[in-house]
């Protein structure tokens, strides 16, 4: 498109379409800078939630022997144990190695994927049905769920077994959760 056939087109166009546009790239610019401010104050509020869900409060009720609270309006609050846990890609080796020896090989589950590159169908499908016959479905890759890993990880404390933090990023803290009075 050259020069003469873009001022055709802006010739066409009245003051009030291009009104119209300009309240709305205005609008829209408005609109992006309050998302942007309500997604920070949002970040800003769930730090001040986990701080005092997860730290405040509890201490405070542990300083007292509380774990269980219930106030006049009749909300109830609790401190529970929460338990976290994963297994980063830079420790996969060793902490599937770790579950394996420790006799909890059986929480890994383990996938097969093969890959073929160009001309190689009739290969591809050769293994496809050479493991179908043998009643298998290939795609490999080797990982613990994270509930699972959870699940794992609780139990073992719960049962006094140590288990490596490090390894599976053991994390074990206290949280309030309050249910309101009816």
């Amino acid at each position: 498109m050259d020069l003469e056939d873009i001022a055709m087109q802006l010739s066409n166009v009245d003051n009030n379409d291009l009104r119209q546009v300009a309240a709305l790239v205005r609008q829209q610019l408005t609109l992006e800078q309050r998302v942007e401010d309500l997604a920070a104050e949002l970040k800003r509020a769930q730090l001040d939630l986990a701080h005092i869900s997860g730290e405040a409060l509890p201490s405070l009720l542990a300083e007292h022997g509380l774990s269980e609270l219930r106030m006049a309006d009749g909300s109830k609050i609790t401190v529970a144990t929460v338990i976290s846990a994963s297994i980063s890609r830079d420790r996969l080796n060793d902490a599937h190695g770790w579950l394996r020896h420790n006799g909890f090989g059986d929480l890994i589950k383990n996938t097969v994927a093969v890959t073929f590159g160009k001309g190689e169908d009739e290969k591809a499908q050769a293994l496809v049905e050479e493991l179908s016959e043998n009643g298998l479905s290939v795609d490999q890759k080797e990982a613990v769920h994270p509930s699972t890993l959870k699940a794992f990880c609780k139990e073992q404390i719960e049962k006094g077994t140590e288990i490596p933090s490090e390894l599976f990023g053991l994390f074990i803290g206290r949280k309030t959760t309050i249910k309101k009075g009816v």
